[in-house]
């Protein structure tokens, strides 16, 4: 596996719930991370909260400069604002690895369900907005809520990674792998993202019901 020690990640997305706390478990393990947002204001506001909790080294920027100066970067975007940002990012995110967890869901009265997307997925979707870069898949089923609770010091769950690319789906894994009790598992090729990010609808049907944080564990790996 590839030691991510020395990386610094960006986290496009980095004031939601999912940014943030993926942020403030890396920031935890040790490294650099920058926190992405349209407003480099509401950026370094995010990141200094970040900092305070994780102790860690935690800094705001634009979109853009997330993007150029980060090694690795994760898309933690709404659905809505996925294909706009990444388009507009693609010469700064350019041969660099791209995680996306993006989930295209929809919510009515009979709860969360997948939206159909054009290219297949969202992960598709960013692989086709970013032809020069490394897309990968990964931390669909990861709660917010868990990850930004520091005293819960064991995540009991496993990342599915995703891409066509073996050494950056190997980083990828290891990204996971620094947050304590998480593992990171190859999950297949790009192309099979949807079902992975569709399956967040059951996750969130399985929270609802059981009022949990729910994840997933893969048997005998």
């Amino acid at each position: 596996m590839v030691d991510v020690r020395e990386l610094t990640v960006g986290v496009l997305g980095g004031t939601g719930a999912q940014g943030k706390g993926l942020a403030i478990r890396w920031a935890q393990a040790g490294l650099k991370v920058l926190i992405g947002s349209r407003s480099a204001e509401r950026a370094a506001e995010a990141a200094e909260e970040i900092a305070a909790t994780s102790g860690g080294s935690v800094l705001g920027r634009s979109n853009a400069d997330c993007a150029r100066e980060a090694d690795v970067v994760l898309a933690a975007l709404p659905w809505e604002a996925h294909a706009d940002t990444l388009r507009e990012l693609r010469s700064e995110l350019a041969d660099k690895i791209v995680i996306d967890c993006v989930n295209p869901l929809g919510f009515d009265k009979k709860g969360p369900y997948a939206l159909p997307v054009e290219e297949g997925s969202a992960a598709q979707q960013a692989e086709a907005l970013l032809p020069d870069s490394r897309v990968t898949a990964a931390f669909h089923h990861v709660s917010a809520v868990t990850l930004a609770d520091t005293e819960v010091s064991h995540v009991d769950l496993d990342v599915l990674v995703l891409g066509d690319d073996r050494e950056a789906t190997d980083l990828v894994r290891s990204l996971a792998d620094v947050i304590p009790g998480v593992r990171g598992i190859y999950g297949g090729r790009l192309r099979n993202a949807h079902q992975v990010e569709a399956l967040t609808a059951n996750v969130i049907a399985i929270n609802r019901r059981y009022k949990a944080h729910a994840g997933l564990r893969i048997t005998d790996v």
